[in-house]
């Protein structure tokens, strides 16, 4: 059994985590189809209801799904105990499962009454659940574990994101909030992006990467600088928004992102430098790769506060901006690590109690490679194609690259699924 299978033993039920990597697997189908239908969602304002149910959807049911699904299964590798509760996890699966499609739905209507604030709701108490669930699973655990930490402190952001979700939700009703809902907007979206997305990918990335390379790097100092200069710059980010300061500020938060992910570019680097497996598989080609499209969105803000000048060119940065997280460094490190991590976790479930019983397959032959390579070259076509459509303002672009993205959604699916119905079997 390879380092990658020991370390991501069976410690958690995979009847938990099973059902979050099903969810999300067709909420990317959904995203990506809802892409293709409103393609044209790009020469208008980023607050409009196709814009929104799309950029939720793929954040909620695609990003989050998953990244719950996955962490419920790592957070005994990151934290090096065990997961506190099934039983929250399964409420955390609930109450986000009934609650995305509301909200998704409620926004692609616009319909901003009792179902969007029952969405809110509930949303806010599965990530409750889930934030409970991590605190009380790293508690018993060492002050000293940086990867421990960045799980927290993004479960914290994620409570933090929600909640001002929720609060935005009913501001749309019941003018709680001093200002409409549109000004507190790039602050619900930046602390779920850097807050959440940010850390935990950082937090879980910097430790599966070296370990499925089969890498003894390793540099917590580092890892730690990373995790203070992250939240360090959230909190000026907030601090600008509360205050209402000038753009120019927002240079400092932007450099302290840009340093972090720059440090945690170059712990992958090294880790791969250094790798005992020498032969990299496409499942870590695409992780990596994804590593370096963090540095896009960095780019294209930079973009946003230096080149824009007409405001049909202002209206399509936005939407640059989110395109390239959300279908871009997100879900590229998904489409990597669902193939690093779910077959591993089916293989236990399928064969920890015949391991012994004769030769078995390995976790890569659970899945078909043929059709990763066919997921990977769809998505990474429609990616780039539909950025030249963005840019360039070219429909029949943005129709291709949608159209190819949502293709890469079903191979994606397909192999999922393929996985997941693995039989027991001996060579």
């Amino acid at each position: 059994m390879s380092l990658g299978i020991q370390g991501l033993q069976q410690t958690t039920n995979h009847k938990v985590v099973l059902p979050f990597y099903i969810y999300a697997s067709f909420a990317f189908v959904l995203g990506a189809l809802l892409l293709f239908l409103n393609t044209e969602l790009v020469n208008t304002h980023h607050f409009n209801p196709y814009t929104l149910a799309i950029t939720h959807i793929m954040a909620l049911g695609w990003a989050t799904m998953i990244i719950l699904g996955a962490s419920h299964q790592l957070i005994p590798v990151l934290v090096e105990g065990k997961l506190s509760s099934d039983t929250l996890a399964y409420l955390s699966f609930y109450f986000l499962a009934i609650g995305i499609p509301l909200l998704i739905t409620a926004f692609y209507f616009f319909n901003t009454g009792i179902m969007m604030q029952l969405a809110a709701i509930l949303i806010n108490v599965g990530v409750c659940c889930y934030l409970i669930n991590v605190v009380k699973s790293a508690k018993t655990q060492s002050a000293t574990n940086v990867h421990a930490w960045f799980i927290i402190m993004a479960a914290c952001w994620l409570m933090s994101t929600t909640l001002i979700g929720l609060f935005l939700v009913f501001n749309f009703s019941y003018f709680i909030l001093p200002k409409d809902s549109l000004a507190y907007l790039s602050l619900h979206a930046h602390l779920g992006i850097l807050g959440w997305f940010l850390l935990l990918v950082i937090g879980v990335g910097s430790r599966l990467i070296p370990m499925f390379l089969i890498s003894k790097y390793t540099n917590d100092k580092m890892l730690w600088r990373i995790f203070f200069i992250i939240n360090f710059s959230i909190l000026a980010f907030i601090g600008i928004k509360v205050f209402a300061l000038s753009e120019s500020f927002f240079y400092m938060p932007l450099l302290g992102i840009g340093i972090a992910v720059s440090l945690f570019i170059r712990h992958c680097v090294l880790a791969y430098k250094v790798r005992i497996r020498k032969n990299v598989d496409e499942q870590m080609k695409t992780s990596m790769l994804s590593v370096f499209q963090i540095l896009f969105p960095i780019l294209v803000l930079m973009f946003c506060f230096l080149i824009f000048s007409t405001k049909q060119e202002a209206f399509k940065w936005p939407i640059l901006y989110g395109f390239t997280i959300f279908f871009g460094w997100l879900t590229a490190i998904i489409l990597g690590m669902t193939f690093k991590t779910l077959p591993f976790i089916v293989w236990n479930k399928v064969y920890k109690n015949k391991a012994h019983g004769g030769k078995t397959p390995v976790p890569k032959d659970l899945f078909s490679e043929k059709l990763y390579l066919f997921m990977q070259y769809s998505y990474v076509l429609g990616f780039v194609v539909f950025i030249c459509g963005i840019i360039f303002s070219i429909s029949i672009a943005l129709k291709i690259g949608s159209a190819l993205l949502l293709l890469s959604a079903k191979f994606y699916t397909l192999n999922t699924f393929k996985t997941l119905n693995h039989k027991a079997q001996t060579i």
